[in-house]
């Protein structure tokens, strides 16, 4: 016991003295200092003694297409520890090829009594798709948050990055180094986001090189939002004489290095390439990939404090909060051709 103190007590920076005290639940403790402490539990840990464990106050449907794309763990990593924070318990449910469908797992939330449910890159940004789904679900009085895709025919709260201005943000840096041949790498068409990136490239490209409408349609090669999509969609960008890349997302953007370097180009002397997330672990790539990085803190925990509103009885008004994301310039990018 006395060498755990120490550890704990040298982890948080205080006095044993100090660690018995939030231990045994003891006044005369600050509020920082006995979460320092409770923190130092954690990271070393030790299970937190049973009177300081914060009762739930309910449980919180968090479903995501896939845990594949880093940057789903992610986001959910910062709304789950949000949910946590304000005593609720976050259950993640992610669908799988052949599994569970939305409808499914949202049926399943549903019935074990959640509190409320947030989508992420759900239904709700395929334009294809039904949407009376999510006003039934309101109909039962289950409150929800949609993250990543709008739909005007639902009434609730969306967060969103802003994909127009990402799509500037990377034409922008890639003309400033001298590339004029650009092309743009995304996912189906039915899909929201994908529909303002495309938006926010064909304005960036008329704007930053004089194009037309039609030769920027002629740089834009749908896929799929995987490394075998970005390489497939790189290889046809490529063949159209790209010097330049901007991907959809970063899975999609190692598939477009993998591409360059099939065709014994280097990446990036012969063909830059930006990606989309700054999902954790790509600053250590080959190269370090420059990309557009979502705002994954910011919406995360503005989902999190929108529903809890909600669940609160003091909801938001239907509408969308759009967050501004920004260019993270490594080593994937360089000079175009012929440009010192």
């Amino acid at each position: 016991m006395t060498a755990r103190l120490a550890d704990i007590a040298a982890q948080a920076g205080v006095s044993e003295a100090t660690v018995s005290r939030v231990l045994n639940g003891k006044p005369g403790v600050a509020a920082g200092t006995r979460e320092s402490v409770l923190a130092a539990l954690d990271v070393l840990g030790y299970e937190r003694p049973v009177r300081l464990r914060q009762r739930s106050a309910g449980l919180v449907g968090l479903i995501t297409p896939e845990l594949d794309n880093p940057i789903f763990p992610a986001l959910a990593q910062v709304i789950g520890q949000a949910l946590t924070r304000q005593g609720y318990t976050p259950v993640l449910a992610t669908q799988t090829p052949g599994g569970s469908t939305e409808d499914e797992l949202t049926e399943m939330l549903v019935d074990r009594g959640v509190s409320g449910i947030i989508f992420v890159s759900g239904l709700h940004a395929d334009t294809t798709a039904d949407m009376t789904r999510y006003e039934q679900l309101r109909g039962q009085g289950v409150p929800y948050v949609l993250i990543n895709g709008f739909s005007d025919k639902v009434q609730a709260p969306f967060v969103s990055p802003d994909d127009r201005a990402a799509m500037h943000l990377a034409v922008t840096h890639l003309t400033a180094l001298g590339h004029s041949r650009i092309g743009l790498a995304v996912g189906p068409k039915r899909f929201v986001p994908v529909l303002r990136k495309i938006e926010g490239f064909r304005a960036a490209v008329q704007e930053r090189l004089g194009m037309t409408e039609a030769e920027a349609e002629e740089l834009i090669q749908h896929s799929l939002y995987t490394l075998e999509g970005g390489q497939a969609a790189a290889t046809a960008l490529i063949g159209r004489g790209c010097t330049a890349i901007v991907c959809a997302s970063d899975m999609m953007a190692l598939g477009a290095v993998r591409a360059a370097r099939q065709q014994g180009l280097r990446v990036p002397q012969d063909v830059s390439v930006v990606g989309f997330d700054d999902s954790p672990l790509i600053a250590f790539t080959d190269p370090p990939l420059t990309t557009i990085r979502q705002p994954v803190q910011a919406m995360g925990q503005a989902a999190v404090r929108t529903l809890l509103e909600e669940i609160g009885g003091t909801p938001a008004p239907p509408s969308e909060f759009v967050f501004m994301p920004e260019l993270v310039v490594r080593g994937s990018t360089a000079s175009g051709p012929g440009r010192a």
